[in-house]
């Protein structure tokens, strides 16, 4: 009696973290340019959106997606809505680095962006030796299942500039810290950056009490996939080193950590493999 009571109380648990997962993703979706040709948008679309709803994403963060490629995704992805505007006036206009939610398991409870400069709060500003205006989404959600509140950060780190990056590391620590508090925060982008560039590390110094936790270092499970995130829609990925992350503030446990490298005869959805985290706060 006491085995199939101690085997009932471990199959209760089991099915809780079930339930409680939420799935987390981070996907630069690649511009649409009809430079591209093959690999252009129109011909991708469908398959970004079937990863996102195979691998049944709660959270995406997106990254280079312009106006026409939200509204696509928008229709592809029936129970998400989005937060999050263009780069460049806060509105239509330009690259979004917007996050999807599943509205059926979040609510969203505020949203708002701001942008990687030294006037943050100015539409399309940009500083320092930055080659194009950066910006973040961010949102504050409560967990329908859990009732838990949390936040989200999304980014697109400048693919130019040095001091850039730096700089905008920097900025993200100090703003999780000053909108999310002490509660806890996902933070999900591609930052141009590989785990020995500086932006990385001044994200992950645990000398810095505002530091962030790269998910894939605290996965339960080992990471599955390459360890590479940007293809170039090439045959394979660049190198094993990625540029794409999901970092975390607060009490998250990490259940699974992988890079989704699926093909469809030979050609990825985008430029970069999405990346994804189960997890449970």
């Amino acid at each position: 009696m006491k085995k199939f009571f101690f085997t009932a109380c471990f199959l209760s648990i089991v099915i809780a973290s079930w339930t409680q997962e939420l799935n987390v993703m981070t996907f630069n979706i690649r511009l649409n340019t009809a430079a591209d040709s093959l690999n252009a948008w129109p011909y991708r679309k469908d398959k970004v959106a079937s990863q996102i709803l195979y691998h049944k994403v709660h959270l995406l963060g997106v990254q280079e997606a312009l106006h026409d490629q939200m509204m696509d995704l928008e229709e592809r992805l029936p129970q998400f809505n989005y937060a999050g505007g263009g780069r460049d006036d806060g509105k239509e206009k330009g690259e979004y680095s917007a996050i999807f939610y599943d509205t059926t398991r979040l609510q969203l409870l505020q949203t708002k962006m701001f942008w990687l400069s030294e006037t943050p709060e100015i539409p399309g500003s940009k500083s320092w030796d930055a080659a194009i205006t950066r910006m973040v989404t961010w949102a504050k959600f409560k967990d329908r299942k859990t009732k838990k509140i949390f936040f989200a950060f999304n980014t697109h780190f400048d693919h130019i500039g040095k001091i850039a990056r730096r700089e905008s590391a920097s900025i993200i620590l100090n703003r999780v810290k000053e909108i999310a508090g002490n509660t806890p925060a996902i933070i999900t982008g591609d930052f141009n950056a590989e785990p020995a560039d500086e932006p990385v590390m001044v994200i992950m110094n645990k000398n810095n009490p505002l530091h962030l936790t790269d998910a894939k270092l605290v996965s339960q499970s080992p990471h599955y996939g390459p360890t590479g995130t940007f293809n170039a829609f090439r045959s394979k990925e660049r190198n094993d080193q990625p540029i794409d992350y999901i970092f975390l503030k607060g009490k998250w446990k990490v259940l699974t950590h992988a890079t989704i490298s699926q093909t469809w005869e030979g050609r990825f959805a985008s430029d970069h493999f999405a990346v994804l985290a189960a997890l449970i706060l």
